[in-house]
Protein backbone atom coordinates (compact mmCIF):
# COMPACT_ATOMS: atom_id res chain seq x y z
CA UNK A 1 0.00 0.00 0.00
CA UNK A 2 2.86 2.20 0.88
CA UNK A 3 4.59 1.34 -2.98
CA UNK A 4 1.17 2.13 -4.13
CA UNK A 5 0.60 5.24 -2.73
CA UNK A 6 4.29 6.52 -3.31
CA UNK A 7 3.71 5.63 -6.79
CA UNK A 8 0.87 7.54 -7.47
CA UNK A 9 2.32 10.70 -5.40
CA UNK A 10 4.94 10.17 -8.27
CA UNK A 11 2.43 10.00 -11.19
CA UNK A 12 0.41 13.15 -9.47
CA UNK A 13 4.03 14.99 -9.55
CA UNK A 14 4.45 14.04 -13.19
CA UNK A 15 1.40 15.28 -14.09
CA UNK A 16 1.53 18.67 -12.14
CA UNK A 17 5.35 19.35 -13.69
CA UNK A 18 3.31 18.50 -17.55
CA UNK A 19 0.56 21.02 -16.82
CA UNK A 20 3.27 23.61 -15.70
CA UNK A 21 5.29 23.03 -18.77
CA UNK A 22 2.03 23.34 -20.74
CA UNK A 23 1.20 26.51 -19.07
CA UNK A 24 4.58 28.17 -19.53
CA UNK A 25 4.45 26.81 -23.28
CA UNK A 26 1.19 28.96 -23.57
CA UNK A 27 1.91 32.13 -21.71
CA UNK A 28 5.15 32.32 -23.96
CA UNK A 29 3.41 31.60 -26.90
CA UNK A 30 1.15 34.50 -26.10
CA UNK A 31 3.59 36.56 -25.02
CA UNK A 32 5.39 36.27 -28.16
CA UNK A 33 2.30 36.94 -29.77
CA UNK A 34 2.37 40.01 -28.44
CA UNK A 35 5.83 41.35 -28.87
CA UNK A 36 5.19 40.60 -32.61
CA UNK A 37 1.88 42.44 -32.95
CA UNK A 38 3.59 45.70 -31.05
CA UNK A 39 6.15 45.07 -33.78
CA UNK A 40 4.07 45.03 -36.60
CA UNK A 41 2.14 47.73 -35.42
CA UNK A 42 5.39 50.04 -34.87
CA UNK A 43 6.43 49.57 -38.92
CA UNK A 44 2.87 50.17 -40.12
CA UNK A 45 2.30 53.16 -38.35
CA UNK A 46 3.67 55.97 -40.03
CA UNK A 47 6.57 57.68 -39.10
CA UNK A 48 6.54 61.20 -37.85
CA UNK A 49 7.94 63.92 -39.62
CA UNK A 50 11.21 65.79 -38.38
CA UNK A 51 11.57 69.50 -38.98
CA UNK A 52 14.99 69.33 -37.04
CA UNK A 53 17.77 70.16 -39.52
CA UNK A 54 20.64 66.80 -40.52
CA UNK A 55 23.51 66.34 -38.45
CA UNK A 56 25.46 67.93 -40.66
CA UNK A 57 28.21 70.14 -40.24
CA UNK A 58 26.15 72.50 -42.92
CA UNK A 59 23.32 72.14 -41.95
CA UNK A 60 24.36 72.56 -37.93
CA UNK A 61 26.57 75.86 -38.94
CA UNK A 62 29.44 74.35 -37.46
CA UNK A 63 31.75 75.02 -40.29
CA UNK A 64 34.91 77.06 -39.82
CA UNK A 65 34.62 80.57 -40.31
CA UNK A 66 36.39 84.02 -39.85
CA UNK A 67 35.08 87.10 -39.36
CA UNK A 68 37.69 90.25 -39.88
CA UNK A 69 38.15 92.77 -36.90
CA UNK A 70 36.96 95.83 -38.51
CA UNK A 71 40.07 98.64 -37.35
CA UNK A 72 40.47 102.35 -38.46
CA UNK A 73 43.77 101.46 -40.16
CA UNK A 74 41.44 98.73 -42.32
CA UNK A 75 38.28 101.03 -42.69
CA UNK A 76 39.81 104.62 -43.50
CA UNK A 77 42.25 103.45 -46.47
CA UNK A 78 39.40 101.27 -47.71
CA UNK A 79 37.20 104.78 -47.81
CA UNK A 80 39.55 106.36 -49.32
CA UNK A 81 39.99 103.78 -52.21
CA UNK A 82 36.63 103.32 -53.01
CA UNK A 83 36.66 106.96 -53.67
CA UNK A 84 39.53 107.87 -55.61
CA UNK A 85 38.28 104.83 -58.03
CA UNK A 86 34.91 105.76 -58.27
CA UNK A 87 35.58 109.32 -58.75
CA UNK A 88 37.16 108.88 -62.35
CA UNK A 89 34.89 105.83 -63.69
CA UNK A 90 31.85 108.71 -62.76
CA UNK A 91 33.72 111.61 -64.81
CA UNK A 92 34.25 108.94 -68.04
CA UNK A 93 30.93 107.86 -68.01
CA UNK A 94 28.89 111.21 -67.57
CA UNK A 95 31.20 113.02 -70.23
CA UNK A 96 30.59 110.21 -72.26
CA UNK A 97 27.42 110.53 -71.71
CA UNK A 98 27.09 114.40 -72.43
CA UNK A 99 29.14 113.69 -76.10
CA UNK A 100 25.80 111.42 -76.91
CA UNK A 101 23.63 114.02 -79.54
CA UNK A 102 19.51 113.56 -78.17
CA UNK A 103 16.66 115.87 -79.08
CA UNK A 104 12.80 114.91 -78.59
CA UNK A 105 10.02 116.11 -80.46
CA UNK A 106 6.33 115.65 -78.71
CA UNK A 107 3.42 115.26 -81.44
CA UNK A 108 0.73 114.43 -78.70
CA UNK A 109 -1.10 117.97 -79.23
CA UNK A 110 -0.43 118.63 -82.63
CA UNK A 111 -4.11 117.59 -83.95
CA UNK A 112 -5.51 120.77 -81.15
CA UNK A 113 -2.09 123.35 -81.58
CA UNK A 114 -0.95 123.23 -84.96
CA UNK A 115 -2.75 124.73 -87.96
CA UNK A 116 -4.69 122.34 -90.43
CA UNK A 117 -4.41 124.91 -93.38
CA UNK A 118 -1.20 123.16 -94.41
CA UNK A 119 0.92 126.47 -92.58
CA UNK A 120 3.65 125.63 -90.17
CA UNK A 121 3.59 127.16 -86.67
CA UNK A 122 6.17 127.07 -84.27
CA UNK A 123 5.71 124.24 -81.85
CA UNK A 124 5.20 125.04 -77.74
CA UNK A 125 8.11 124.99 -75.76
CA UNK A 126 6.40 122.12 -73.82
CA UNK A 127 7.09 120.26 -76.79
CA UNK A 128 10.43 119.31 -77.59
CA UNK A 129 14.06 119.37 -75.85
CA UNK A 130 17.39 119.98 -77.08
CA UNK A 131 19.47 119.20 -74.22
CA UNK A 132 22.71 118.53 -75.34
CA UNK A 133 22.74 121.34 -78.07
CA UNK A 134 23.24 124.91 -77.12
CA UNK A 135 21.47 126.98 -79.49
CA UNK A 136 18.65 125.41 -82.27
CA UNK A 137 15.82 126.70 -84.42
CA UNK A 138 12.09 125.99 -82.99
CA UNK A 139 10.48 123.54 -84.47
CA UNK A 140 7.33 123.79 -86.39
CA UNK A 141 4.25 121.30 -87.51
CA UNK A 142 1.32 120.85 -89.11
CA UNK A 143 -1.72 119.04 -89.38
CA UNK A 144 -3.00 117.26 -92.05
CA UNK A 145 -6.20 114.96 -92.70
CA UNK A 146 -6.51 112.84 -96.09
CA UNK A 147 -10.14 110.72 -95.88
CA UNK A 148 -9.31 109.44 -99.41
CA UNK A 149 -6.48 108.01 -98.17
CA UNK A 150 -6.76 103.84 -99.02
CA UNK A 151 -5.26 102.76 -95.93
CA UNK A 152 -7.26 104.06 -92.33
CA UNK A 153 -3.78 104.42 -90.90
CA UNK A 154 -2.76 107.27 -93.16
CA UNK A 155 -5.98 109.70 -92.32
CA UNK A 156 -4.68 112.26 -89.94
CA UNK A 157 -1.47 113.25 -89.05
CA UNK A 158 1.14 115.85 -88.23
CA UNK A 159 3.91 116.82 -90.20
CA UNK A 160 6.92 118.22 -88.21
CA UNK A 161 9.87 120.04 -89.56
CA UNK A 162 13.49 120.30 -86.88
CA UNK A 163 16.47 121.35 -86.40
CA UNK A 164 19.47 119.41 -86.43
CA UNK A 165 22.45 121.76 -85.15
CA UNK A 166 25.29 119.65 -85.54
CA UNK A 167 26.15 116.58 -87.27
CA UNK A 168 24.97 113.57 -85.44
CA UNK A 169 27.50 110.31 -85.85
CA UNK A 170 26.59 106.66 -86.67
CA UNK A 171 24.43 105.13 -85.70
CA UNK A 172 21.64 107.29 -85.19
CA UNK A 173 18.43 106.08 -84.00
CA UNK A 174 14.78 107.34 -84.05
CA UNK A 175 13.01 105.88 -81.05
CA UNK A 176 9.04 106.52 -79.77
CA UNK A 177 8.57 107.32 -76.51
CA UNK A 178 5.38 106.72 -74.25
CA UNK A 179 4.46 108.67 -70.86
CA UNK A 180 2.25 107.40 -68.64
CA UNK A 181 1.78 104.08 -69.94
CA UNK A 182 1.99 101.33 -67.73
CA UNK A 183 3.17 98.45 -69.52
CA UNK A 184 4.31 96.49 -66.26
CA UNK A 185 0.50 95.18 -65.27
CA UNK A 186 0.92 91.67 -64.37
CA UNK A 187 -2.53 90.98 -66.10
CA UNK A 188 -0.88 92.88 -69.30
CA UNK A 189 2.55 91.46 -69.14
CA UNK A 190 1.14 87.51 -69.38
CA UNK A 191 -1.86 88.28 -72.04
CA UNK A 192 -0.09 86.15 -74.84
CA UNK A 193 -0.26 82.57 -76.12
CA UNK A 194 3.09 81.32 -76.69
CA UNK A 195 2.07 78.06 -78.41
CA UNK A 196 0.19 80.34 -80.82
CA UNK A 197 3.33 82.22 -81.52
CA UNK A 198 4.91 79.07 -82.24
CA UNK A 199 2.84 78.03 -84.93
CA UNK A 200 0.67 75.77 -83.02
CA UNK A 201 -2.95 76.51 -83.88
CA UNK A 202 -5.55 77.33 -80.97
CA UNK A 203 -8.72 77.00 -80.60
CA UNK A 204 -10.87 79.39 -79.14
CA UNK A 205 -11.90 77.89 -76.07
CA UNK A 206 -7.98 76.98 -75.59
CA UNK A 207 -7.47 80.79 -75.99
CA UNK A 208 -10.35 81.84 -74.37
CA UNK A 209 -8.74 79.77 -71.10
CA UNK A 210 -5.51 80.63 -71.25
CA UNK A 211 -3.99 84.00 -70.43
CA UNK A 212 -5.19 85.62 -73.80
CA UNK A 213 -8.94 85.94 -71.67
CA UNK A 214 -10.50 88.59 -72.11
CA UNK A 215 -8.99 88.89 -76.27
CA UNK A 216 -8.43 84.85 -76.80
CA UNK A 217 -11.90 84.93 -79.09
CA UNK A 218 -14.52 87.08 -80.39
CA UNK A 219 -18.47 87.25 -79.07
CA UNK A 220 -19.50 84.85 -81.83
CA UNK A 221 -16.12 82.50 -81.05
CA UNK A 222 -13.53 82.63 -83.29
CA UNK A 223 -10.00 82.51 -82.66
CA UNK A 224 -7.72 85.91 -82.35
CA UNK A 225 -4.41 85.90 -83.59
CA UNK A 226 -2.10 87.36 -82.49
CA UNK A 227 -3.99 86.96 -79.24
CA UNK A 228 -3.76 88.89 -75.71
CA UNK A 229 -4.00 92.70 -74.41
CA UNK A 230 -0.25 93.16 -75.51
CA UNK A 231 -0.52 92.06 -79.30
CA UNK A 232 -3.98 94.18 -79.11
CA UNK A 233 -2.44 97.34 -78.00
CA UNK A 234 -0.10 97.35 -80.48
CA UNK A 235 1.79 100.53 -81.12
CA UNK A 236 0.56 101.81 -84.34
CA UNK A 237 2.21 105.18 -84.91
CA UNK A 238 3.90 105.22 -88.51
CA UNK A 239 6.73 107.28 -89.21
CA UNK A 240 8.47 108.59 -92.50
CA UNK A 241 12.04 108.68 -93.20
CA UNK A 242 13.17 112.02 -92.14
CA UNK A 243 13.87 114.43 -95.03
CA UNK A 244 16.62 117.33 -95.45
CA UNK A 245 15.10 120.23 -96.92
CA UNK A 246 16.50 123.06 -98.71
CA UNK A 247 18.51 121.80 -101.58
CA UNK A 248 20.78 119.61 -99.52
CA UNK A 249 20.53 116.49 -101.82
CA UNK A 250 21.93 115.86 -106.19
CA UNK A 251 20.83 119.12 -107.53
CA UNK A 252 19.58 120.78 -105.49
CA UNK A 253 17.10 118.66 -104.67
CA UNK A 254 15.97 117.38 -100.59
CA UNK A 255 17.64 114.91 -99.45
CA UNK A 256 16.24 111.75 -97.30
CA UNK A 257 17.71 110.44 -94.80
CA UNK A 258 17.67 106.44 -95.30
CA UNK A 259 17.10 105.00 -92.11
CA UNK A 260 16.42 101.32 -91.88
CA UNK A 261 13.35 99.35 -89.04
CA UNK A 262 15.65 95.84 -89.55
CA UNK A 263 17.94 94.98 -86.48
CA UNK A 264 16.15 97.02 -84.48
CA UNK A 265 15.46 94.03 -81.71
CA UNK A 266 17.87 91.27 -80.98
CA UNK A 267 19.04 88.64 -83.28
CA UNK A 268 17.67 85.77 -81.80
CA UNK A 269 14.02 86.89 -81.15
CA UNK A 270 11.95 86.02 -84.39
CA UNK A 271 13.45 82.65 -83.35
CA UNK A 272 10.12 82.50 -80.63
CA UNK A 273 7.37 83.34 -83.78
CA UNK A 274 6.25 80.92 -86.53
CA UNK A 275 3.73 81.24 -88.94
CA UNK A 276 0.48 79.49 -87.84
CA UNK A 277 -0.82 76.17 -89.26
CA UNK A 278 -3.97 76.08 -90.92
CA UNK A 279 -7.18 75.27 -88.68
CA UNK A 280 -7.98 71.51 -88.74
CA UNK A 281 -11.29 70.23 -90.12
CA UNK A 282 -14.44 71.98 -88.61
CA UNK A 283 -12.30 74.67 -86.50
CA UNK A 284 -12.77 78.59 -87.18
CA UNK A 285 -10.07 80.28 -89.24
CA UNK A 286 -8.27 82.82 -86.97
CA UNK A 287 -9.24 87.06 -86.95
CA UNK A 288 -7.51 89.69 -86.36
CA UNK A 289 -7.55 91.55 -82.84
CA UNK A 290 -10.33 94.47 -82.20
CA UNK A 291 -7.77 97.01 -82.70
CA UNK A 292 -6.38 95.84 -85.94
CA UNK A 293 -9.73 95.50 -87.67
CA UNK A 294 -9.51 98.94 -89.72
CA UNK A 295 -6.61 97.08 -91.25
CA UNK A 296 -8.42 94.32 -92.70
CA UNK A 297 -11.24 94.84 -94.86
CA UNK A 298 -14.11 93.10 -93.05
CA UNK A 299 -12.61 92.39 -90.30
CA UNK A 300 -11.19 89.37 -91.23
CA UNK A 301 -8.09 87.40 -92.37
CA UNK A 302 -8.21 87.02 -96.81
CA UNK A 303 -5.70 86.04 -99.32
CA UNK A 304 -5.09 89.35 -100.02
CA UNK A 305 -4.59 90.26 -96.47
CA UNK A 306 -3.37 87.29 -94.95
CA UNK A 307 -2.27 86.75 -91.44
CA UNK A 308 1.33 88.71 -90.58
CA UNK A 309 4.34 87.18 -90.59
CA UNK A 310 5.29 88.18 -86.75
CA UNK A 311 8.59 86.55 -87.68
CA UNK A 312 9.38 89.15 -89.97
CA UNK A 313 7.86 91.69 -88.65
CA UNK A 314 10.27 93.69 -85.69
CA UNK A 315 7.94 96.89 -84.61
CA UNK A 316 5.68 93.75 -83.17
CA UNK A 317 8.96 92.06 -81.55
CA UNK A 318 9.65 95.07 -79.96
CA UNK A 319 6.24 95.95 -78.74
CA UNK A 320 6.03 92.26 -77.21
CA UNK A 321 8.74 93.05 -75.06
CA UNK A 322 6.77 94.93 -72.35
CA UNK A 323 8.76 97.91 -70.64
CA UNK A 324 9.38 98.21 -66.62
CA UNK A 325 8.60 101.75 -66.04
CA UNK A 326 5.58 104.11 -67.21
CA UNK A 327 8.20 106.23 -68.97
CA UNK A 328 9.91 104.57 -72.21
CA UNK A 329 11.21 104.28 -75.46
CA UNK A 330 11.21 101.60 -77.83
CA UNK A 331 13.04 101.74 -81.27
CA UNK A 332 11.92 102.68 -84.64
CA UNK A 333 14.51 103.09 -87.08
CA UNK A 334 18.31 103.26 -86.97
CA UNK A 335 21.09 104.58 -89.34
CA UNK A 336 24.51 102.80 -88.48
CA UNK A 337 26.70 104.08 -91.46
CA UNK A 338 25.61 107.57 -92.48
CA UNK A 339 26.14 111.03 -90.75
CA UNK A 340 22.93 113.02 -90.15
CA UNK A 341 23.96 116.11 -91.61
CA UNK A 342 23.35 119.58 -89.85
CA UNK A 343 20.69 121.14 -92.00
CA UNK A 344 16.51 121.10 -91.50
CA UNK A 345 14.84 117.97 -91.66
CA UNK A 346 10.77 117.10 -92.27
CA UNK A 347 9.29 113.72 -90.61
CA UNK A 348 5.12 112.99 -91.36
CA UNK A 349 3.69 110.84 -88.40
CA UNK A 350 0.62 108.98 -89.27
CA UNK A 351 -1.10 109.72 -86.04
CA UNK A 352 -3.25 106.78 -84.79
CA UNK A 353 -2.48 105.83 -81.11
CA UNK A 354 -5.04 107.01 -78.68
CA UNK A 355 -2.83 108.71 -75.57
CA UNK A 356 -4.62 111.04 -74.70
CA UNK A 357 -7.42 108.89 -72.95
CA UNK A 358 -5.25 108.21 -70.29
CA UNK A 359 -3.32 111.55 -69.89
CA UNK A 360 -0.13 110.11 -71.81
CA UNK A 361 2.58 111.51 -74.45
CA UNK A 362 3.53 110.45 -77.59
CA UNK A 363 7.04 111.64 -78.83
CA UNK A 364 9.96 110.96 -81.14
CA UNK A 365 13.51 110.65 -80.11
CA UNK A 366 16.63 110.91 -82.16
CA UNK A 367 19.42 110.09 -80.32
CA UNK A 368 23.25 108.99 -81.02
CA UNK A 369 25.03 106.20 -78.93
CA UNK A 370 28.64 106.07 -77.27
CA UNK A 371 30.60 102.74 -76.01
CA UNK A 372 28.42 103.27 -72.61
CA UNK A 373 25.41 103.32 -74.35
CA UNK A 374 22.52 106.27 -75.03
CA UNK A 375 22.00 109.37 -73.26
CA UNK A 376 22.28 108.60 -69.42
CA UNK A 377 23.81 110.40 -66.90
CA UNK A 378 22.30 108.75 -64.11
CA UNK A 379 25.26 106.67 -63.58
CA UNK A 380 27.86 108.62 -63.64
CA UNK A 381 26.37 111.05 -61.48
CA UNK A 382 25.79 107.46 -59.46
CA UNK A 383 29.60 106.64 -59.31
CA UNK A 384 30.73 110.40 -58.34
CA UNK A 385 28.04 110.87 -55.43
CA UNK A 386 29.20 107.25 -53.73
CA UNK A 387 32.87 108.46 -54.39
CA UNK A 388 32.01 111.97 -52.55
CA UNK A 389 29.96 109.78 -50.05
CA UNK A 390 32.95 107.67 -49.05
CA UNK A 391 35.51 110.37 -48.70
CA UNK A 392 33.14 112.34 -47.01
CA UNK A 393 33.00 109.26 -44.42
CA UNK A 394 36.29 108.81 -44.52
CA UNK A 395 37.37 112.61 -43.48
CA UNK A 396 34.79 112.42 -40.43
CA UNK A 397 35.93 109.26 -39.18
CA UNK A 398 39.65 110.10 -39.33
CA UNK A 399 38.71 113.42 -37.48
CA UNK A 400 37.18 111.33 -34.93
CA UNK A 401 39.98 108.90 -34.01
CA UNK A 402 42.42 111.98 -33.92
CA UNK A 403 40.33 113.80 -31.48
CA UNK A 404 39.25 111.16 -29.53
CA UNK A 405 40.83 107.85 -30.46
CA UNK A 406 40.31 104.44 -28.74
CA UNK A 407 41.93 101.02 -28.21
CA UNK A 408 40.68 97.95 -29.79
CA UNK A 409 39.02 95.24 -27.54
CA UNK A 410 39.23 97.42 -24.28
CA UNK A 411 36.56 96.25 -21.99
CA UNK A 412 36.13 99.27 -20.14
CA UNK A 413 34.08 100.29 -22.89
CA UNK A 414 31.71 97.13 -22.40
CA UNK A 415 28.11 98.53 -21.05
CA UNK A 416 28.07 96.87 -18.22
CA UNK A 417 31.18 98.44 -17.15
CA UNK A 418 30.49 101.98 -17.06
CA UNK A 419 29.97 103.45 -13.90
CA UNK A 420 26.60 104.65 -14.74
CA UNK A 421 24.85 101.55 -15.18
CA UNK A 422 22.66 100.37 -12.48
CA UNK A 423 23.01 96.64 -11.30
CA UNK A 424 19.13 95.06 -11.42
Amino acid sequence: MAIHRRHSRNLEGDSNEHELHAVTRSDDGTAGERAHGREQAQQEKPKKKMRMPGNTAFKQQRLRAWQPILTPKQVLPTLFLIGIIFAPIGAVLLSYSNRVHEFTLTYTDCDSLAPRDGSFSDMPTTAFEYPTFESYQTPQWTYFTNSAASNPSERQGCTIRYDVPGDMEPGVFMYYKLNRYYQNHRRYIKSFDQLQFQGEYRTAKQLDDADCKPLGKTDDNRPIYPCGLIANSLFNDTFSLPVQLNGAGVGGLDRTYNMTDRGITWSHEGDKYKYPDNPPAGEQAYVPPPNWAERYPGGVYSDEHPLPTLADDEHFQVWMRPAAFPDFSKLYYRNDDEVMATGLYEITVNMNYPVKEFGGRKSIVFSTVSWAGGRNNFLGIAYIAMAGFCVAVGLLFTLRQLIRPRRVGDLGLLSWNQPNVKSE
